[in-house]
């Protein structure tokens, strides 16, 4: 958590707002690839790809 609210401050800190949708994507394609390791939601996910 503490990387989190790190880089909460640097974004706040040095206006860097546009990273934050860059940061969302990779943890939600993150999530993802997690999913679809090796649970019953895999197929479903393959085939969004």
């Amino acid at each position: 958590m503490s990387f989190i609210k790190e880089l909460w401050a640097f974004m706040r800190a040095r206006k860097k707002y546009w990273l934050l949708p860059i940061v969302v994507m990779m943890v939600l394609l993150g999530v993802l690839i997690v999913l679809a390791q090796g649970s019953a939601v895999a197929p479903f996910i393959y085939t969004l790809f």
